[in-house]
C-alpha cells in the first residue's frame, strides 16, 4: 500500500491519477447542460448506501467510474448559469490550481515549522485586506473555514474587550449584562455565536429594518441608551454589508457614529459584501467599513473562490490575544521573542489548510480589477433582474437590490389567500428543484413564503432570468390551475 503515497517515488503516478481526475471533472462540466439532474434521495441514497467500504476497488479509474455514479452525475454545479440559489460562485481557474498545490504539498498554517512561505503569503493577503478596508497600519487578521467562524471569532474578542474595567465586570456572572445588537435580518451565525460564547440567544437584541431592509440607525440608537440606562454592557453592534436574503448593506458611518458614542466595539460582517472591496465602480457602497473594529469576509462568496477561503480581520492586532494559548511543543511562548510568525496565536483552528494560497494565485493571475469586474457584472445584472421583475405583474419583488440578491414572489391576480399563494410559490421552487433545469433559494419576508435569485454568475444572462421566471410561472400555474396575468 506505499504505493499510494505520494512521495518522489510516486510522482508519476501522481501525475497520471490526478490527470485523469481532472479530465473526468472537466468533460462532465464541458457536458452539464443544465446545473442538477433532479435526482432524489430515495434514488441516490441506496446506490451509496450499497458501497462497502470494506471492499475496496483497488484502481483509481474503477474508483473515478464509481464516482461518477454516486457523485459527478448528480453534483449540483455551481458554474451553471441557471443556478441561482445560495451564496455559491463558480470558481476561477487560478484559485483551483492553487487548490491543487496546496492539497499536494499539505500545508499546515499553524506554525513556520509547518508551512514556512505559506504563512508570509497569508500574512500578506491579510495585509492586503486589511489595507482594502481602511483599518489602518495596526490591523491585522487571520484566515478561517467561512463567515460564521469568522463571526464567532469577531464577537469573542468583543466580549473580552468588554470585560476588564467595565464597572467591575468580570467573571461568569457578569456574561449575563453583556447585548449585542444586530439587524432582524443579520446571519444566524450571531445568535450561534452568542450562545457558543455563553452568552445565550438572548444577549443579541434584533434591531428593527428599514423598507431597505437596512438596520434602522435610530433604531439602534434607542436599544443602545436603554441597555446603558438598565445597566447592561452593549459589547458590540453587528452591522452587515450584504444579508443573506436581500443583499442589503446596513448604514455603516452613522453605525460607526453610534459605536463610538456608546464605547461599543463595531463588526462589520461583509461576507456577501466584501466582493465590493475589489469593485470597480461600486466601492463606495462600503463606505464606513473602514471605521469597524472587525470584519469577516469570505472570499468564497464574491471573490469566486473555492470553499473555503474566508478571512476575519481586526483594527488593532493586539485584539487577537484573545485568541492566542501557547503550547511547549507547538508555539512556545520563546517563539514571539524569536520574532517566529506563527498563525496559531491568531486562531480558534490549529491544523488548518493554506486556503489562502488560492486567493494568491488568483490576485497573481488576475488582479484585483479582474475580481471586481467580475463581481460589478453580477450586482449590474441584479440590477437589470430587478426592472424585470418591478415590470411583470405576475411577481411582487421586495426591495431594490443593492448587491446581487433579488428576493420575489409570484402573485397570481385571481387567488387571493396569502397561504394558498405561499404553497403555489413552494410548489413552484420544489418542481423547479426536481426538474433540474434551474436552482432557485427560497425565505420568508414577514410571515410570507418568497423566493430567491442569488446572482453570482457573470455568465448569466438577463434571458436567463426571464426564462427561470417563466418556469416559475408555469410551476406555479400547473399548482393553482389557471395561468397568471402576463405582462402585455
Amino acid at each position: 500500500m506505499r504505493s499510494h503515497l505520494l512521495n518522489d517515488t510516486t510522482a508519476e503516478q501522481y501525475r497520471r491519477s490526478v490527470t485523469e481526475g481532472v479530465e473526468r471533472v472537466a468533460a462532465k462540466i464541458a457536458a452539464t447542460d443544465r446545473p442538477f439532474t433532479g435526482v432524489t434521495v430515495d434514488a441516490l441514497a441506496p446506490r451509496i448506501d450499497g458501497i462497502d467500504l470494506d471492499q475496496p476497488l483497488y484502481d483509481t479509474t474503477a474508483v473515478l467510474d464509481e464516482l461518477e455514479e454516486v457523485y459527478l452525475r448528480d453534483a449540483i454545479y455551481f458554474h451553471h448559469p441557471r443556478y441561482l440559489a445560495h451564496l455559491n460562485c463558480p470558481v476561477v481557474i487560478p484559485a483551483v490550481l492553487g487548490e491543487a498545490v496546496l492539497s499536494a504539498v499539505n500545508s499546515s498554517l499553524d506554525t513556520w515549522d509547518q508551512s514556512a512561505g505559506g504563512t508570509l503569503i497569508e500574512r500578506k493577503l491579510i495585509d492586503w485586506t486589511t489595507a482594502r478596508i481602511g483599518l489602518g497600519p495596526a490591523a491585522d487578521g487571520v484566515f478561517t473555514s467561512g463567515g460564521t467562524q469568522s463571526n464567532l471569532q469577531a464577537l469573542l474578542l468583543a466580549r473580552e474587550e468588554a470585560k476588564p474595567g467595565r464597572d467591575g465586570l468580570e467573571g461568569p456572572a457578569s456574561l449575563a449584562r453583556l447585548r449585542i445588537f444586530a439587524s432582524e435580518v443579520s446571519h444566524f451565525s450571531v445568535k450561534k455565536s452568542a450562545k457558543l460564547l455563553g452568552l445565550g440567544e438572548d444577549a443579541v437584541v434584533s434591531v428593527p429594518v428599514d423598507t431597505d431592509k437596512r438596520m434602522q440607525t435610530l433604531a439602534l440608537a434607542r436599544e443602545l441608551e436603554r441597555c446603558v440606562t438598565a445597566g447592561l454592557v452593549p459589547m458590540a453592534v453587528v452591522a452587515t454589508a450584504g444579508t443573506t436574503d436581500f443583499g442589503s448593506i446596513d448604514p455603516l458611518p452613522e453605525i460607526a457614529e453610534l459605536c463610538e458614542r456608546y464605547g461599543t466595539w463595531m463588526h462589520v460582517d461583509a461576507a456577501y459584501g466584501c466582493g465590493l472591496l475589489a469593485s470597480v465602480r461600486h466601492r463606495d457602497r462600503i463606505d464606513g467599513i473602514e471605521r469597524a473594529d472587525s470584519v469577516t469576509v469570505d472570499y468564497h462568496k464574491s471573490f469566486f473562490q473555492p470553499v473555503s477561503s474566508s478571512a476575519v480581520l481586526v483594527r488593532d492586532a493586539a485584539t487577537l490575544r484573545h485568541a492566542t494559548y501557547h503550547a511547549e511543543y507547538l508555539n512556545p511562548r520563546r517563539m514571539v521573542q524569536e520574532r517566529i510568525p506563527n498563525q496559531v496565536d491568531k486562531s480558534l483552528q490549529t491544523t488548518r489548510r493554506f486556503d489562502a494560497l488560492k486567493l494568491w494565485m488568483t490576485l497573481r493571475t488576475m488582479g484585483a480589477d479582474g475580481i471586481g469586474r467580475l463581481f460589478d457584472e453580477v450586482c449590474d445584472l441584479a440590477a437589470e433582474g430587478w426592472r424585470l421583475l418591478a415590470a411583470d405583474p405576475r411577481f411582487d419583488v421586495v426591495v431594490e437590490p443593492s448587491l446581487s440578491t433579488l428576493v420575489f414572489r409570484c402573485i397570481p391576480a385571481a387567488v387571493t389567500d396569502p397561504a394558498e399563494i405561499d404553497r403555489a410559490n413552494l410548489y413552484a421552487r420544489k418542481a423547479l428543484f426536481a426538474s433540474g433545469d434551474a436552482v432557485v433559494a427560497g425565505t420568508k419576508v414577514g410571515a410570507r413564503q418568497y423566493l430567491k435569485f442569488t446572482l453570482l454568475n457573470p455568465e448569466t444572462t438577463t434571458d436567463d432570468i426571464a426564462a427561470v421566471l417563466d418556469l416559475i410561472a408555469g410551476h406555479a400555474e400547473q399548482y393553482l390551475g389557471e395561468p397568471l396575468d402576463r405582462a402585455s
